[in-house]
C-alpha cells in the first residue's frame, strides 16, 4: 500500500529530483512539478519502471505564476484525492553583490525563492485546511542563519524568509498540519554544479538528500542536514560574530 502522496516542486533536477526517487523508494506516490516537463517525464518513467505500483503525475509549473501554483496544486489534489505532504523546494541561485547593476538577477531569485514559496505555502495550506491534515515542508538553507556577503546576500535573505514563513505557520498551529523547515548544507546539485573549486563539507546529491528525507520522515520541526558537520556549524553561525562567520561559509 502507498505511504501517501508527496507533492514536490522543482522536481526536474537536483535535490527535488533525488527526493522524488527516495520518496518513491519509501512507498509514496508522487505529484511532481517544474518548468521542464521533458525532464519530469523522464523521471516519471524511471520511477514507474523501478516501482511498478507507484503512481507518478507530472505537471508544468513556474512558481512565479501565482494563479498557476494554486491551479496545479488543486489539480493534483483532485487527481489523487489527497495530498499528504508538500515539499516547497523550487529555488533559484542567481545573485550579485548589491549595487553592482544586477538587480535583475537578485529580483529573479527573490521572486522564485520567497514570493514563489509564499504562493506554494498558501496553496498547500488551502488544501491541508480543507483536509484537516497534511505535512508542509519548506526547504531553506544554512545560509539563512546569518546575512551572507556578495552574490549570496539576496539568496540568503530569501531563505531566511522561507524559514520565517515556516515558523509563522507552525506558531499558528493549524489543526492537523505539521510544519518542517530543512536547512541543507553543501549538497552537490545542478544549482551549484558550476562551482569548480573544492568546497569544504560538500556531499554528493544522494547522500545529502538521504539526510533531508530522513528528517522529513521524522517530521522534525527543523533540521540542519547532513547533521555532521552542520548541526555544530549552525550553532556557531548563530552565536559567533559576523567577522568570524564570513570566514566559515
Amino acid at each position: 500500500m502507498p505511504q501517501g502522496v508527496v507533492l514536490i516542486t522543482g522536481a526536474s533536477a537536483g535535490l527535488g529530483e533525488e527526493m522524488a526517487r527516495q520518496f518513491a523508494a519509501l512507498g509514496y506516490d508522487l505529484a511532481l512539478c517544474a518548468r521542464r516537463t521533458d525532464r519530469l517525464e523522464r523521471l516519471r518513467d524511471e520511477v514507474t519502471a523501478a516501482y511498478p505500483g507507484r503512481r507518478v503525475s507530472v505537471r508544468a509549473l513556474d512558481v512565479t505564476e501565482d494563479d498557476a501554483v494554486f491551479t496545479v496544486f488543486q489539480q493534483f489534489a483532485d487527481e489523487f484525492g489527497t495530498i499528504d505532504r508538500v515539499v516547497v523546494n523550487a529555488g533559484l541561485g542567481k545573485g550579485a553583490p548589491l549595487g553592482t547593476g544586477r538587480f535583475d538577477a537578485n529580483r529573479a531569485t527573490a521572486m522564485v525563492n520567497f514570493v514563489g514559496a509564499l504562493a506554494q505555502t498558501e496553496a498547500a495550506l488551502r488544501i491541508f485546511r480543507s483536509q484537516q491534515r497534511g505535512h508542509l515542508v519548506l526547504i531553506s538553507s544554512m545560509s539563512a542563519l546569518r546575512g551572507m556577503r556578495r552574490s549570496m546576500t539576496t539568496y540568503a535573505a530569501t531563505k531566511a524568509g522561507v524559514a520565517a514563513i515556516a515558523e509563522g505557520v507552525r506558531s499558528e498551529r493549524v489543526p492537523g498540519v505539521d510544519v518542517s523547515v530543512i536547512y541543507p548544507g553543501y549538497i552537490r546539485s545542478e544549482m551549484n554544479e558550476h562551482v569548480t573549486q573544492k568546497t569544504r563539507f560538500m556531499v554528493d546529491t544522494v547522500t545529502g538528500v538521504r539526510a533531508m528525507v530522513a528528517a522529513i520522515e521524522k517530521r522534525k520541526v527543523k533540521a540542519y542536514v547532513p547533521a555532521w558537520p552542520w548541526v555544530p556549524i549552525g550553532v556557531a553561525m548563530r552565536l559567533l560574530p559576523l567577522s568570524v562567520v564570513r570566514k566559515m561559509v
